[in-house]
């Protein structure tokens, strides 16, 4: 695997549901908190890159598999 790829959207949830189990235990500091909070928006955009590419890829797909462009 390339390391300096970017991670697929099964990496990007799988990182966003750690930072939401460890900020659900009472001993995260605030400003771990706040790095995880920052952290996973980020991810967040990212994986909502992700789907919005999936959707265009789905939309320019015709019924019978062709790539077609749409207006």
């Amino acid at each position: 695997m390339d390391p300096t790829a970017e991670p697929g959207l099964d990496a990007l949830l799988d990182r966003l549901d750690l930072i939401v189990d460890r900020l659900s235990q009472s001993s995260c500091s605030l400003d771990e908190a706040l790095r995880l909070y920052e952290e996973g928006v980020a991810l967040v955009r990212q994986a909502r890159a992700l789907l919005d590419q999936a959707e265009v890829r789905v939309r320019e797909l015709g019924a019978d598999g062709t790539l077609s462009i749409l207006p």
